[in-house]
């Protein structure tokens, strides 16, 4: 069966976001964890780093909404690790898309239990009480 043609668009709006992404001029390796990095600390600090760039981000809820959509499972998307894309997965996500087709970042973020200043400071989050 064919698509109908309104369901098509150019690709380059599906991905346009990409192109005013904080992270655009940025070393993979913030984002990424390096093949020859085995190190919990160092991980922990280069997540920590990519997420405080994500706060500021334009489009960080794009991003999110990317990476939980197609399933990404490595690196730092959206201010969210591999580890809290899993927990999300697990827990659901997405009942907080809006009306716009993106992720609602503070649902997810209270979805996780986090603190949104913990991360500003470069430590891990703590669950709220």
């Amino acid at each position: 069966m064919a698509r109908a043609a309104t369901a098509l668009r150019p690709i380059i709006e599906a991905w346009e976001w990409q192109t005013v992404g904080l992270c655009r001029d940025r070393s993979t390796t913030q984002f990424f964890h390096p093949d020859d990095d085995l190190g919990r600390i160092s991980r922990r600090l280069r997540e920590a780093a990519a997420k405080r760039l994500c706060l500021t981000c334009p489009v960080r809820a794009q991003c999110a909404t990317h990476a939980l959509t197609v399933g990404e499972e490595y690196g730092v998307w959206g201010g969210f690790t591999e580890t809290e894309r899993a927990r999300l997965r697990d827990a659901g996500w997405r009942d907080t898309l809006g009306e716009n087709g993106l992720v609602d970042i503070d649902m997810l973020e209270r979805r996780l239990g986090h603190v949104t200043t913990s991360v500003s400071m470069g430590r891990p989050r703590s669950p709220q009480r």
